[in-house]
């Protein structure tokens, strides 16, 4: 059986960052890439509807260790993608990815210290650390409920993250259902080539404006990118992680705050207490921001319009809604959301034994309780993903190097039963509440708490010493 000492899974934006700053400080560690698509960018290649965009300013988004190239705030896809591949030919990591390799299974065996991986199709392959960077959701299929009447329609209806190449919306009304960031990037980009775009939504989601580029970014133009980048990026992570410390502190005054700008960009265009006044507080779910303002524009010019109401019934001609409102449309738009799929269906098992995810505990929100040798990249839902998977990425070199220097094959945390247990986010948008009882928990205490915090996980996961007390090796 083929052996390597690191098997990354996942050749998206987490996976491509792992595989490089392994190359960077363990050059000598043998490492794979395991694909399960024949391309690799993940989200950024999966994703190909109109508009398709970071949500994230791009300094944070782009790594720490690769500047992101221009003052674009809120990058388009492809520009993403471009960068990703760009920077995994750079480190030489496009020739470690095996692509079309779906790992369905991996067993640890205590006695050998190795992973055994199994993929669809092919030959299993043993690895001494696996680290996971498979995104946190279903790539195969989204979040789509059936509608009541929805096989009368005659029109089309099509879900985002399976939206068909070429496809030719000019001149055809839609209806997009959703307000989430997929609802929000749509809109705008589809309203001037379609005759007019509705988004129907059941609840109001909080939206602002962002400028499309970044003005300190542009200000310090004439400075060298190894200067201006990383002070670009600390300006970002400081203003926005004090922004969610203000929401989560004092949500009327950014509720309030919040309010007085959406006045000002919608210009009485649209009913913002009816529209885009959400009953719960800010960053309760994942605030969402448009560049420019690009979706109040639309709403300004009449080329889109917002609908806030549940749907009682498609039918022949478009959706008609509880209030008795009939939306005509020849292109319905199910933005509903994703399916929540950590470590991308795979089966993780520990000397024989199935490992329930539910039963384990987030160490560092990147370890779990019991499983050796294992790590996983999941993002923040109050940042940028790509701060978190810098960080994990970093953690991982670590930890190889402390194993490295004491002779040691294997670490592993172990919980405490002390520690009370607690849901693995405390965030309430649809498609984490959907899934939330089959993730991992998290602890009432460090290093078992999920903090949501860049800066306190900089000093735990970065500076903190790897021997804690909590690991185990061996």
């Amino acid at each position: 059986m083929e052996h390597v000492d690191v098997l990354i899974i996942g050749a998206g934006l987490s996976g491509i960052g792992a595989a490089c700053q392994l190359r960077e400080h363990h050059p000598d560690r043998s490492i794979a890439v395991l694909e399960g698509r024949a391309v690799s960018g993940g989200t950024w290649d999966l994703f190909r509807y109109p508009g398709i965009r970071s949500d994230s300013d791009m300094f944070t988004f782009g790594y720490r260790w690769r500047p992101w190239p221009g003052d674009t705030a809120l990058a388009d896809g492809p520009l993403i993608l471009d960068y990703v591949r760009t920077v995994a030919a750079e480190y030489g990591v496009d020739a470690l990815i095996r692509y079309d390799h779906r790992v369905t299974r991996a067993s640890w065996d205590s006695r050998t210290a190795r992973w055994t991986v199994e993929v669809e199709g092919r030959e299993p392959i043993s690895a001494s650390f696996l680290h996971a960077c498979t995104g946190y959701y279903d790539y195969e299929t989204g979040h789509a409920p059936v509608f009541p009447g929805q096989d009368d329609f005659r029109g089309d209806v099509v879900h985002p993250q399976h939206w068909p190449e070429d496809y030719d919306y000019a001149g055809k009304r839609v209806v997009v259902i959703g307000s989430g960031a997929t609802a929000i990037t749509l809109v705008p980009a589809m309203a001037d080539t379609a005759e007019h775009v509705t988004m129907l939504q059941r609840s109001p989601t909080y939206v602002l404006s962002r400028p499309g580029k970044d003005p300190f970014a542009t200000k310090l133009a004439r400075l060298p990118q190894r200067l201006r980048y990383p002070l670009v990026r600390w300006k970002n992570i400081l203003v926005a992680t004090g922004f969610y410390q203000l929401s989560r502190r004092r949500p009327a005054l950014v509720k309030n705050v919040i309010a007085k700008a959406l006045h000002r960009q919608l210009d009485g265009h649209v009913d913002v207490d009816q529209h885009f006044k959400p009953s719960y507080d800010p960053w309760d779910q994942r605030l969402c921001f448009v560049p420019d303002g690009d979706l109040f524009k639309a709403f300004r010019k009449g080329t889109a319009s917002v609908v806030t109401d549940t749907i009682e019934t498609f039918t022949e001609t478009g959706i008609r809604l509880t209030s008795g409102e009939e939306l005509a449309a020849d292109l319905i738009v199910t933005a509903t959301g994703l399916k929540l799929l950590p470590f991308g269906k795979i089966d993780l098992e520990v000397d024989g034994a199935k490992v329930e995810l539910s039963d384990t505990m987030a160490y560092k929100a990147l370890m779990l309780s019991g499983v050796p040798n294992f790590v996983y990249t999941i993002g923040y839902t109050n940042a940028s993903w790509t701060l978190k998977a810098d960080l994990v990425s970093e953690y991982v070199v670590r930890l190889l190097t402390h194993l490295d220097e004491r002779g040691l094959r294997s670490v592993v945390p172990r919980k405490d039963p002390s520690v009370t247990e607690r849901p693995f986010m405390d965030f309430q948008s649809g498609y984490v509440l959907r899934a939330l009882d089959g993730l991992p928990k998290q602890g009432d205490r460090a290093p078992w708490m999920l903090k949501q915090n860049y800066l306190t996980d900089v000093r735990t996961i970065r500076t903190d010493r790897i021997d804690d007390g909590v690991l185990e090796f061996a």
